[in-house]
């Protein structure tokens, strides 16, 4: 069997691997020559995967892997092409189907009869039927017919994607029965794990939208909660660890916002079909608005930000991670400067350059530098143990992520603020 794998981002160019793995004849897609060249020289383009670069290595030494930007070539040759590129938001939050649209006709040109499509990125309700399968169309044949056409959320996060893959049952979903039945027997020879198969290729989308909407609520209950705590005078994190003492309480821990790929934009997704789901359009807003909330803390705390420098460590949207995607650090620092702070960013994973790409102001020395306040929104395994007096003139701690001890930082003689605390 060959497989296409279009789009070798972050997520797709370790689908190409795992294929691979597993003894399948992958090309991978992608229009970017530089990193196709980097995947067929055996090189990793993509960092901070645990074993890709191994996968990678192995699969092309033996002849199972390769790379092009020829993406209707590709499906030309291919029983199975497997999509994955981003479908992300636009400034007004609406589906961008660009990348989407622009893959769809590339494998429309290459198109044959039997070719069975998988959609695996994460999409508003009946896209697969109702956009790409048309997209496709082009071809001469018609879907179901002429080819098969499923969806399978992609259901792993940057960074352990190869455990997520054994990890995480496998939902499989059709436009008809036949595409359903072929998109399982295929994933049954290219992964490990269970494969879980639903009505129709609505559902399947449905629950990528509904499983990362319910992680949206969740948190937003808790930082809502948090917020409550705070004019209390509580600590939510205490109360919340006796509540989660009752199996069926599952209370997240609150923060500064939500990052990645998918929680901060999946529900959007959904709603621009379901445009009366009040719940998770009110926990959107909750989540967006705690960094707003947390540089309220800090401005109360230092009098005043007009005129202060704030460091903000970590601009990986989680910790360990090098990924930037939908990071809450984009957010406080907009805050911190609207309200007349200097803000910068630092991260041990991302080089200075890197961060002043993304339109941020990174530090020149690290950890010997003056602030007023230092900020925790990514608590990477580098930053422990870090003695904030090392940062001269810090007199706040936000602590975003509720992740230091309350009574060290004092102990330092630096006001401590929290999310709930």
């Amino acid at each position: 069997m060959r497989v296409c794998v279009v789009g070798l981002g972050k997520i797709g160019l370790p689908l190409a691997a795992q294929y691979a793995s597993k003894g399948l004849s992958v090309v991978g897609c992608d229009p970017d020559a530089e990193l196709v060249s980097e995947v067929n020289r055996g090189r990793c383009p993509h960092g901070g995967e645990k074993g890709l670069p191994t996968a990678i290595r192995k699969a092309v030494k033996a002849g199972l892997l390769e790379a092009t930007t020829d993406t209707a070539a590709a499906v030309r040759e291919a029983q199975v092409a497997v999509i994955i590129v981003p479908v992300g938001l636009t400034r007004e939050h609406r589906p961008d189907f660009s990348l989407l649209d622009k893959a769809a006709a590339a494998v429309a040109r290459g198109l044959q009869p039997g070719t069975l499509v998988i959609l695996e990125t994460t999409v508003p309700l009946g896209t697969t039927r109702g956009r790409l399968g048309p997209a496709l169309e082009p071809s001469g044949l018609r879907m179901g017919a002429g080819f098969r056409l499923a969806y399978s959320p992609e259901r792993v996060s940057v960074g352990r994607i190869f455990r997520d893959l054994r990890r995480y049952p496998k939902i499989v979903g059709g436009i008809d029965e036949a595409s359903r039945d072929d998109a399982a027997a295929f994933y049954r020879q290219a992964l490990d794990a269970d494969i879980v198969t639903v009505r129709d290729a609505e559902t399947a989308e449905f629950v990528k939208l509904a499983e990362t909407t319910y992680r949206d609520v969740n948190i937003a209950l808790a930082n809502e909660l948090a917020v409550y705590a705070d004019r209390r005078g509580l600590d939510a994190t205490e109360a919340f660890a006796a509540a989660n003492s009752q199996p069926y309480s599952h209370l997240h821990q609150p923060g500064v916002g939500v990052g990645g790929h998918c929680i901060p934009v999946n529900p959007h997704l959904l709603m621009e079909e379901g445009p009366s789901l009040r719940l998770a359009a009110a926990a959107r807003q909750v989540n967006d608005g705690m960094a707003a909330y947390g540089v309220d803390k800090l401005e109360k705390a230092l009098g005043g930000l007009k005129g202060c420098t704030v460091l903000v460590l970590g601009l990986a949207y989680r910790p360990n991670v090098k990924e930037a995607a939908g990071s809450t650090t984009f957010a406080l620092v907009r805050e911190l400067e609207a309200r007349g702070a200097t803000a910068l960013v630092h991260d041990p994973l991302f080089s200075a350059r890197e961060v002043q790409a993304m339109g941020l102001r990174p530090v020149e020395t690290f950890p010997s530098l003056q602030v007023d306040a230092v900020v925790i929104q990514a608590l990477h395994d580098e930053y422990w143990g870090l003695d904030l007096v090392t940062f001269a003139g810090c007199r706040v701690v936000l602590d975003g992520r509720n992740a230091l001890s309350r009574s060290e930082v004092e102990s330092k003689g630096i006001v401590y603020i929290g999310i709930g605390r």
